[in-house]
């Protein structure tokens, strides 16, 4: 019982918070602001894109590692599908293959330094940030490339905005799809695949992996590859909601990745965590986040509380039962 709790702390806790959320709503014309369905579809898009980088941190924290350039490579992509589109000329496929195909050798690049050559993933991917900024004010100039829509020069297709837009009667945000089906895939993969089994051996115990004749290096490499791909995917989202591509796009927004696997239950040791923690954890920030909001509580306590909802999350891993 006590092991099955904190298995399920992130969805015992977004549940709690949720909750808390309804009770306490402000309400307008006797209706609960917080329920309302254009705000709950706000609470999903808003965090879309860091729900996308999430998961992809997940896969590299089960194995023990860590990535702090997503943030960053979310700018680039983001600048990269601006410039692709609207200075470039290009249409939205080649444009999103280009930029994917980006995230994705950044992702490898890193994972070979820190898997094949032994750097720290902390510092490979400290170094991967500051690169990342830079590629994309090199790119972009230093300025953000707004995206204006329509079939002349200097405008992005059309097609692209529907990042933008919502469906399902217009209540379901696009980029919350795109993060479902992300999160659906990844939880499937690491449940039946044989490479999530490597992914949590390593993590679990990386010398012993490696004696089972588990492939660690090509394992680690591929998951930066996973990781690099999807925060890609969270900058053409970014871009689409948006409609611009900047340099500064996604500043910090690693920290909140790294917090929704963290509230999610995902040791920061590698080997125990999933998906579904994560995507739980990443609701939970914006359900809270939302929350605060709608109490017009100032952003900087927001912060404060954000902080102390992670140190708990952390500290009860502590508490969590080895076996």
């Amino acid at each position: 019982m006590v092991s099955a709790l904190f298995r399920f702390q992130s969805l015992f806790g977004l549940v709690a918070v949720f909750v808390v959320a309804v009770v306490f709503s402000p309400r307008h014309n006797g209706e609960l602001l917080f329920l309302d369905a254009d705000n709950l579809a706000n609470v999903v898009r808003a965090m879309s894109e860091i729900g996308i980088m999430a998961v992809g941190m997940t896969f590299v924290i089960l194995v023990g590692g860590i990535d702090l350039s997503v943030g960053a490579v979310l700018g680039l992509a983001a600048v990269g599908s601006a410039v692709l589109m609207v200075n470039d000329d290009f249409g939205v496929f080649a444009t999103v293959v280009i930029v994917l195909a980006i995230g994705l050798f950044f992702g490898f690049l890193q994972g070979m330094a820190s898997a094949l050559f032994g750097i720290q993933a902390f510092i490979v991917t400290l170094a991967g940030m500051q690169i990342a900024r830079g590629l994309a004010r090199i790119w972009s100039g230093g300025q953000g490339v707004a995206i204006a829509y329509g079939d002349g020069d200097g405008e992005a297709p059309v097609a692209f905005s529907l990042l933008g837009e919502r469906t399902f009667n217009g209540i379901v945000p696009i980029p919350a799809l795109i993060f479902a089906v992300v999160a659906v895939v990844a939880i499937v993969f690491l449940r039946t695949s044989a490479f999530a089994r490597h992914v949590y051996a390593i993590g679990g115990n990386e010398k012993a992996a490696r004696l089972s004749g588990v492939p660690v290096t090509r394992v680690k490499v591929i998951v930066f590859c996973i990781c690099g791909f999807l925060a890609a995917l969270a900058g053409i989202v970014h871009a689409g909601q948006l409609n611009q591509g900047s340099p500064n796009d996604g500043f910090g927004y690693e920290l909140d990745a790294i917090a929704a696997v963290v509230i999610g239950g995902t040791s920061l040791m590698g080997g125990r965590g999933s998906v579904v923690g994560t995507v739980a954890g990443a609701l939970l920030l914006g359900v809270l986040n939302n929350f605060l909001g709608l109490h017009g509580v100032d952003p900087n306590v927001q912060l404060l509380v954000k902080g102390l909802v992670i140190v708990v999350a952390a500290g009860l891993q502590r508490l969590r039962p080895t076996a």
